[in-house]
């Protein structure tokens, strides 16, 4: 043992493990885009003929529901395996949004649901995303249980309303969106608390950020910092590289 450090003695060392990026082709990225072809298939599958067809109708719920399955697994997969790209981090929320969205102007089109719901869910929806990117610089604002179960009773209603269904269901359909809706817009309330707290809370920061600099300038100035020390030092006698002043 000589105590010298192999990098030092010529020795081998090993390189650091490089760092793998995950490819824009994986499985979260892939169901993802699954999901927003889904949606023009969908659209022409619900609206086809007059839109009152029960075998065009089912044919559409199952390409609704695919894209609400992919819906729960694509995130899972990208965070799980380390899959998070920029493209799924844009694709992800225009495909959730734009599956829904479609249900719910078609289905109002074609007179199943109210406009009213339509609106609600649409204004909520697009409101908080726009809400995120508000507060974006101070923090990300998580999904909370409220809004999974929201999503959850917003695609169960959804679903519902999708299917010609009569008698008791075509009336239990009717409480389920009730929830989804009652659901979307507590939630939404709750988003709009915690995008104001985190803003006044990044605010708060950012100011005491800035009075911190300022004060440290000012010191510095007034020769009580680093810089005044070392300029100070500067006036006396230079400093060598080994700490040793040189008059």
């Amino acid at each position: 043992m000589t105590g010298v450090p192999a990098s030092a003695a010529g020795g081998h060392h090993r390189p650091a493990p490089a760092v793998r990026t995950a490819g824009l082709w994986n499985i979260a990225n892939v169901l993802t885009m699954v999901r927003l072809l889904l949606v023009p298939a969908f659209v022409m599958l619900l609206m086809h003929g007059d839109g009152y067809d029960p075998a065009w109708r089912s044919f559409a719920w199952a390409a609704f529901a695919i894209a609400m399955i992919t819906d729960l697994f694509d995130g899972h997969l990208a965070r799980q395996y380390d899959l998070v790209t920029d493209f799924g981090k844009i694709a992800d929320p225009i495909a959730d949004k734009a599956i829904m969205g479609a249900a719910l102007i078609c289905l109002s089109i074609l007179d199943d649901l109210p406009w009213w719901v339509t609106g609600v869910i649409l204004f909520r929806e697009l409101g908080i995303t726009l809400m995120r990117f508000w507060v974006i610089k101070h923090g990300v604002i998580p999904a909370s249980r409220g809004g999974k179960l929201k999503t959850l009773a917003q695609g169960t209603a959804v679903g519902m309303y999708v299917l010609m269904l009569t008698g008791p269901l075509a009336s239990f359909r009717w409480w389920v969106m009730a929830v989804a809706v009652a659901l979307t817009v507590v939630t939404g309330l709750d988003y709009v608390r915690q995008a104001v707290v985190l803003r006044r809370a990044g605010l708060a920061e950012a100011r005491a950020v800035q009075a911190e600099e300022r004060a440290r300038t000012a010191a510095e100035a007034h020769g009580d910092g680093p810089a005044g020390s070392a300029g100070a030092a500067g006036r006396s006698g230079a400093v060598a590289d080994d700490g040793n002043s040189v008059r």
